[in-house]
């Protein structure tokens, strides 16, 4: 018999933690005891809790593009994107694959395809140790926005849309001069260049954004993808969301949004690096405010997939509350949002062998070890 025993671990519950033993048979959780065994894998008293998901992650943009104007193969860039989810204790993970930008440069506008064909390709073949699902990010305010997302609305990976608008002067970049910063300093527009930059950006907006959100939202309810909104900074945001029957509201600005959000019954995602940082790069409302005040479902890594655990544990010692509970935002909260919350996410008899170890030495909690279906990856 393919079985698997853990015993002597601190196992994480859905409604409790439980010093005891943990069984796996064939990938999958056969059993759930209390106490400590003489057989198995010791785990001297460490954390075991459920494999970490994630559902918006551009970590794989990171190794395509390590430095400004390299591009890295990209069947390489995804074999160590996957890795370095693994070693950050991420089991499942929804790639996030932009669609439009602002610059005819970008890999945003060209490289789109590759990239899910390249994550199809590796989750077929086996070559991933993460599971791999697709979120697809629409710029609303990119022509061909719609055009694109319809050609992968039947792909078998695809999990979740989310509707995007970057323009200037509102959402993420209320703030003009943060909306400067970020794209003189990221994409190397020049001081002479942006004024021009931003009315562009602003008249692609007028053009094509709202017959692409609502092609979009069309779309996403005819197929039954999930749907988020982005960067929500207002109340009338967070109703148009609602009315377009979003499930997920990723990254609120504002704490009004956020608790309009949190009203409509929403689920609100955060980033980690808000978190572990103490607060926003944009400017925007600090993400443990939102957690304080019980208005967090969903904490992403967004750009640094080890942020998440570290988050975890900062979320648990700043709210007091146990780990068990702490630990949703980043497992059962996200599998649910994307429908998989019925094999994965939690510790119970009969779900996906996925769970990761950790020892925490009260500074920095470390993974000591990364189980997908029952198989070590990490």
């Amino acid at each position: 018999m393919n079985e698997q025993i853990f015993t002597n671990y601190r196992l994480q519950l859905p409604d409790q933690e439980v010093l005891g033993t943990l069984v796996v048979r064939h990938g999958q959780i056969a059993d759930i005891q209390p106490g400590v065994v003489a057989q198995g894998q010791n785990g001297d008293g460490d954390y075991l809790l459920p494999g970490l998901v994630e559902l918006h992650t551009d970590n794989l943009e990171q190794r395509l593009s390590p430095r400004p104007k390299v591009r890295w193969p990209l069947e390489i860039a995804a074999t160590y994107h996957d890795r370095d989810l693994a070693a950050a204790g991420i089991t499942t993970v929804c790639d996030a694959i932009s669609i439009g930008d602002v610059t005819p440069t970008s890999m945003r506008m060209t490289l789109f395809g590759p990239m899910i064909d390249t994550i199809h390709q590796g989750q077929e073949s086996g070559r991933f140790a993460v599971d791999h699902r697709l979120h697809l990010r629409c710029e609303l305010g990119y022509a061909k926005t719609y055009e694109v997302a319809a050609t992968y609305a039947d792909h078998p990976l695809l999990a979740l849309i989310s509707l995007m608008d970057h323009t200037p002067g509102q959402r993420q970049f209320a703030q003009l001069e943060k909306y400067k910063e970020y794209y003189m300093g990221k994409h190397g527009v020049t001081q002479d260049e942006i004024e021009d930059f931003i009315q562009n950006r602003m008249t692609a907006q007028r053009q094509f954004a709202q017959e692409n959100r609502q092609k979009l939202v069309q779309l996403s309810q005819d197929k039954a993808i999930a749907l988020a909104s982005h960067d929500d900074a207002t109340i009338d945001h967070v109703q148009e969301a609602v009315a377009d029957g979003a499930a997920i509201a990723e990254f609120p600005t504002t704490l009004e949004a956020a608790k309009e959000a949190h009203r409509q019954g929403l689920q609100i995602l955060m980033g980690s690096p808000n978190l572990v940082l103490g607060g926003s790069h944009s400017g925007n409302v600090s993400a443990m405010e939102l957690v304080e005040l019980d208005l967090v479902d969903i904490i992403s890594s967004d750009y640094v997939p080890q942020s998440l655990l570290q988050a975890m544990f900062l979320m648990a010692h700043t709210t007091q509350k146990p780990l068990y509970e702490a630990m949703q935002p980043f497992t059962i909260n996200p599998a649910t949002a994307i429908g998989l919350g019925g094999d994965r996410g939690s510790l119970e008899i009969g779900k996906r062998a996925d769970f990761i170890q950790v020892h925490d030495d009260g500074i920095v909690p470390r993974l000591t070890a990364v189980v997908r279906q029952g198989r070590r990856i990490a």
